[in-house]
């Protein structure tokens, strides 16, 4: 009688699925990247325009209580925001400064892009809920605002990345569909789109 050669195979191992991932993971990449500008690429739609204008331009952090974006295409325009208040200046116009506390989005942008920036997670956590998901290469933090005031005006932030490098960042209105804004990689990679449906699929890290 011969033996069964199939009973003395030892089993393979089973493939190991990706860990997920938390907060502080996700915030020790990000700090570990140290970025302190980078470009991005934002298609606004309105029912004045016929077609979504596409902005791109670079956000800057020079220190650690100041954010600037500034867009350079199709206009300049920057925007400084420091110290509780934000100024615009915009090319063939007098700057504009103006309180924060009128809007409340720019100052919890501030408060969110400084403490991502320097992987503070406490700091983060009181301006926003945190809910982490997803694995190293395909990650998703959501950030969901406890003032009220913001809140009344944003349902949540999805920040979207893959590894270290943060692509996009999706704000979710209480009204209106997702606006994205692609950051890095996903920016370089948003050339020649014209549709807000395509610059989901960038978000979202779907193949063009």
């Amino acid at each position: 009688m011969r033996a069964d050669p199939s009973r003395d195979r030892v089993p393979a191992p089973a493939a190991a699925s990706p860990r997920s991932v938390d907060a502080d993971w996700i915030l020790q990449r990000l700090t570990q990247a140290g970025a302190s500008a980078t470009p991005f690429v934002e298609l606004r739609t309105s029912s004045m325009l016929k077609r979504p204008l596409t902005l791109a331009g670079e956000y800057r952090r020079p220190d650690a209580d100041t954010l600037v974006r500034e867009v350079r295409s199709p206009y300049a325009e920057t925007t400084t925001i420091r110290a509780g208040e934000a100024t615009i200046a915009r090319e063939g116009r007098a700057p504009r400064t103006f309180s924060l506390s009128r809007v409340p989005e720019l100052a919890a942008l501030q408060g969110s892009f400084g403490a991502l920036l320097a992987g503070d997670r406490k700091a983060l956590e009181t301006l926003y809920a945190l809910e982490a998901d997803g694995v190293p290469a395909d990650w998703t933090l959501t950030l969901t605002p406890r003032d009220p005031r913001t809140a009344g005006r944003v349902a949540g932030i999805v920040l979207r990345g893959r590894d270290a490098e943060l692509r996009c960042i999706e704000t979710r209105p209480k009204q209106g569909e997702p606006q994205p804004t692609l950051l890095g990689g996903a920016a370089t990679a948003a050339a020649g789109i014209e549709t807000p449906e395509a610059a989901q699929r960038l978000c979202h890290d779907v193949p063009r």
